[in-house]
């Protein structure tokens, strides 16, 4: 038995191992739930959570031979439920205003205690840093100084369409600079 591992569950792994499908019965009532729950507290969509789930619980059954669980049953089903939802979440441009949350609700604080806030807030700085200039202007006066976009069109003298355009430019180029280890710190914070 690996360590963090019940009797249970290394009962249930053998189980599978062994074809029986009363073991993915039993797994899939003890675990569905709150692995259902974790998606939706990041993507509030109920059909791509069950689908999520559903489809890690197919996977494990077509690899049932070849399963190799080096944590707890239970880690190792959230973590094969968060990957995937991090997946869609890069993948899906529907989800995109949750990115963005995300980038917005960190892009504007500097006061983190934590290291790895710091270095999140660094790494998003340097993709604002490679923004053109007038585009960087427009988001820091966005989410640092928090003007409204009427009030960054009157102090640049441009249009707010054209405040609107460098904000959704900058948006891009921060979804686009930024990793898959960063969009996963960022909705592990705002949980």
């Amino acid at each position: 038995m690996k360590a963090g591992e019940s009797n249970f569950d290394a009962e249930i792994i053998r189980n599978l191992k062994n074809g029986e499908a009363g073991a993915m019965e039993m797994l899939y009532k003890l675990h569905w739930k709150a692995l259902y729950i974790s998606a939706y507290n990041i993507l509030k969509d109920k059909e791509a959570c069950e689908d999520i789930i559903q489809d890690l619980f197919i996977r494990i059954w077509n690899g049932r031979d070849k399963l190799n669980i080096t944590s707890s049953l239970p880690a190792y089903l959230s973590a094969a439920t968060r990957y995937e939802v991090y997946r869609r979440l890069r993948e899906n441009r529907r989800y995109e205003p949750i990115v963005d949350e995300m980038i917005n609700a960190l892009s504007g604080h500097t006061n983190y205690d934590d290291l790895e806030l710091k270095e999140l807030q660094s790494q998003i700085n340097s993709v604002v840093d490679t923004l053109s200039p007038k585009c960087k202007n427009v988001y820091i006066l966005s989410r640092n100084e928090q003007l409204s976009h009427k009030e960054i069109a009157g102090k640049l003298n441009i249009s707010t369409k054209t405040v609107r355009n460098h904000l959704t430019q900058a948006l891009h180029h921060l979804r686009e600079g930024i990793n898959q280890a960063i969009i996963i710190l960022l909705i592990v914070l705002l949980k």
